[in-house]
């Protein structure tokens, strides 16, 4: 099982954490919604659960439960800014389809 984070992104979750003041790193889920079937869902993660995997890199720590790892497994989390619009774009080698508006996908 992996999740990888480039440093664009590992750089902005470091810089979110500190704005906000506290945090052990990011919560990577999933959810069912969207067109395609399933969203990814992003949150702050203040404490852990002893059965989450942690997944580190570049110093910060992505944190992801059990039920999520198999829709998760093999992702990169980038951090790209196109424009005036900023934002974590996640490679996901399990998605066999995206939605038009990039904000769900198909396994």
């Amino acid at each position: 099982m992996s999740i990888t984070l480039t440093e664009k992104a590992a750089k902005q979750i470091s810089k979110q954490l500190s704005k906000r003041g506290r945090g052990l790193g990011l919560r990577l889920g999933v959810k069912q919604a969207g067109c395609s079937g399933f969203a990814y869902v992003v949150d702050y993660a203040d404490e852990l659960a002893d059965t989450e995997q942690v997944f580190e890199e570049h110093g910060v720590k992505v944190i992801v439960k059990p039920d999520d790892l198999a829709l998760l497994d093999g992702v990169v989390i980038d951090y790209a800014r196109e424009g005036i619009n900023e934002a974590f774009r996640f490679n996901n080698p399990k998605a066999t389809g995206t939605c038009g508006c990039g904000e769900s996908f198909t396994v």
